[in-house]
């Protein structure tokens, strides 16, 4: 349509552009044209009758758009191109690139047993099943006596996850170098107690299970657990003075910890952990005398006293009852 409207046009303006130059020349010598036409003896002027009007020019407007435009050709302004469509371009760049790859014939891999991984079931259940526990300690943050303690627990698992126990412990003290430097530097022994035994009702919960190879070759499964009980124990006093009778304190003690366990058989693991034991403990009073506290009783009723936290490192050896055990549910 731009077109034609444009061919149109252009007609039009030589038409005007004609008749503009006609009327020009009419004007301008109104009789030059019969005085030049008699003069030529066979001149149109002479063929026509004295007074007759001039011939009109008709200028056929196809003939005057060619001889405006060179060779006589049209003028081709060109089309208007249209709105653009992205997701059509961006299609045609996509199938002028799958065209550019050059499709090769698939080389296939072959695949060995080596190569097909499989998660395994779980190799240890605890379901049921009785943890017989003996293990040994050491203190960890007393600077002045180390306890080692030798005990074992005995855990029954009532899920996989959730059991039930109790613990108990025989306490052998040591002082350590702390105690002698103080008494040799300040002139002053220190005020010590030493620990006889604990028992507690503990309970576990194993919210962690994994594993892990050992260079590639073996697989070591191991859970982590928490543990919290109370307790009771006794602590016995270390007078300064030999002369002075000691006295003992019954403790209440709850305790929490964690610990990790490592399966090595289906009845057998390695358990290793941390366990803080809280209690109220009482100690000699500063102030012994062979006439103020010097019995037992009396020093026990005038003791000090304060809040501590036993925390033991502690490494045992699990034996499973029953040995085995059979999965119930399918793999």
């Amino acid at each position: 349509m731009k077109r034609l409207r444009m061919r149109a046009f252009h007609r039009s303006v030589v038409f005007l552009l004609g008749l503009a130059l006609v009327a020009s020349s009419a004007l301008a010598d109104p009789k030059g044209g019969a005085k030049k036409g008699g003069g030529g003896g066979g001149g149109a002027g002479s063929g026509s009758a004295k007074g007759a009007p001039e011939p009109e020019i008709e200028i056929d407007p196809a003939d005057g758009a060619g001889s405006g435009s060179a060779g006589g050709g049209e003028i081709d302004m060109g089309a208007e191109p249209g709105p653009g469509d992205l997701s059509a371009d961006m299609a045609a760049a996509d199938q002028a690139n799958a065209n550019a790859v050059k499709a090769g014939e698939v080389k296939k891999t072959p695949l060995s047993w080596k190569d097909i991984l499989v998660v395994v079931r779980k190799p240890f259940l605890k379901a049921r099943r009785t943890e017989l526990l003996p293990m040994v300690g050491t203190t960890m943050n007393d600077n002045m006596v180390r306890h080692y303690t030798i005990g074992g627990e005995l855990s029954y698992y009532l899920t996989d996850v959730l059991a039930i126990g109790v613990e108990g412990h025989y306490y052998v003290s040591s002082f350590r170098e702390p105690f002698d430097l103080v008494a040799r530097q300040a002139r002053r022994l220190p005020t010590v107690n030493q620990y006889n035994w604990s028992a507690a009702l503990d309970f576990h919960y194993v919210p962690v299970y994994g594993k892990f190879a050992v260079f590639d070759k073996r697989l070591i499964t191991w859970e982590a657990y928490f543990t919290a009980g109370i307790g009771a124990g006794q602590s016995e006093v270390v007078p300064r003075d030999t002369k002075f009778p000691g006295f003992t304190n019954l403790l209440i003690m709850p305790n929490v910890g964690a610990s990790m366990r490592f399966f090595l058989a289906k009845w057998l693991t390695v358990s290793l952990g941390i366990r803080d034991y809280v209690f109220y403990d009482k100690f000699e009073p500063t102030d012994r005398s062979p006439t103020m506290n010097a019995t037992a009783d009396q020093a026990k009723s005038n003791a000090d006293g304060a809040l501590i936290n036993n925390v033991m490192f502690q490494i045992g050896v699990s034996f499973w009852l029953p040995t085995s055990f059979d999965y119930t549910t399918f793999r």
